[in-house]
């Protein structure tokens, strides 16, 4: 509402979480590996060194940073040396091809679909149910710094939860869409 009453949001357009499917599309940013930078090689639990230029995950997330977080210190087979690990400011890494950061790794981000463990075969048309209720889990994409496996830092990587639940490495990004 704000944005249209200032005058910069464009008739017919709103804003609104993306769908599971324009989500990946953005991420892929016309890839089809498993990350915009190349395949996942995993060397060891929190060691994947496709991800350090594009991503805060598990192996990295402690890298230079001083404050607050998890501590890493005791998390195997890192390819860098324990610390505390948090969330960081959006844009410090690689963006895709499309000039968009923190596709991969950072926080999990949500999307508006329901979550569903499976997703349906043959052909699917986007998008699926946008508006669930708010006792309906979510679908979050993405993966994040936290201490989930790296390959959880992948386009296609999925999970869901309530939207009332509260964790620290969840975020989420706009999508500017025309209203249907």
């Amino acid at each position: 509402m704000r944005e249209r009453a200032a005058g910069r949001l464009p008739s017919g357009y709103e804003y609104r979480l993306p769908t599971e499917a324009e989500w990946e599309y953005a991420c892929r940013a016309g890839t089809t590996d498993a990350t915009y930078a190349g395949n996942l090689v995993i060397k060891g639990q929190y060691n994947v060194p496709v991800l350090d230029d594009i991503a805060w995950y598990g192996g990295n997330s402690s890298v230079g940073y001083n404050g607050k977080g998890r501590d890493t210190s005791k998390w195997t087979e890192k390819q860098y040396p324990g610390g505390i690990s948090a969330q960081r400011a959006v844009a410090t890494k690689k963006p895709n091809a499309w000039g968009l950061y923190d596709m991969l790794g950072n926080v999990w981000e949500w999307c508006g679909d329901a979550y569903s463990r499976t997703l349906p075969g043959g052909e699917v048309f986007d998008p699926p149910d946008t508006h669930p209720d708010s006792d309906t889990a979510r679908v979050w994409r993405g993966g994040s710094y936290s201490y989930g496996s790296p390959s959880e830092c992948r386009a296609a990587s999925r999970t869901g939860a309530i939207p009332t639940m509260r964790v620290s490495d969840l975020g989420f990004r706009v999508a500017l869409c025309l209203i249907r």
